[in-house]
């Protein structure tokens, strides 16, 4: 079974990766450099105001959980717009925003008792979750609008 779902990944892979389109040098530049702020202003908002979020009340944690990454995907997704990326670009592009936050986020979470002494280390945990969360939405629309812009 391995083989058979192995064999087809490639196959998929091999004939969609020539459709697919590459942001343009410039874009990339700039969509990293985006992702670099937006990263940062995050994680200053959340070192700042994390303990009224994370280390509160269940509803007011599950609201922010529900209510950012929304929001994170809009800010994102008008970056695409602004810089008109074709839809068949939206998930490299994506890529080039969210990845220099993931690898922020893994340094933070790994230091997070230094790096966000305003909350609890027990917190992390939540913190991590509410990332993830965000990360898999932005970056699962994008791929959904890349895999229908190619067809």
């Amino acid at each position: 079974m391995y083989h058979v779902v192995q064999i087809t990944m490639y196959h998929l892979v091999h004939i969609l990766l020539p459709m697919e389109a590459f942001v343009r040098g410039r874009d990339g530049f700039l969509l990293v450099v985006f992702g670099i702020v937006f990263w940062t202003a995050g994680t200053l908002w959340f070192e700042r105001t994390g303990p009224r979020v994370f280390e509160t009340t269940a509803a007011r944690y599950w609201i922010n959980f529900m209510i950012t990454p929304i929001v994170s995907t809009v800010g994102c997704f008008l970056i695409l717009l602004w810089r008109k990326i074709p839809a068949a670009q939206w998930a490299p592009a994506t890529l080039l925003i969210a990845i220099p936050g993931m690898v922020g986020e893994a340094v933070l979470l790994s230091h997070f008792s230094a790096l966000m002494p305003k909350m609890h280390e027990a917190s992390a945990g939540k913190y991590g979750a509410f990332l993830f969360s965000t990360y898999a939405l932005v970056l699962t629309i994008a791929e959904i609008v890349t895999l229908r812009a190619a067809h």
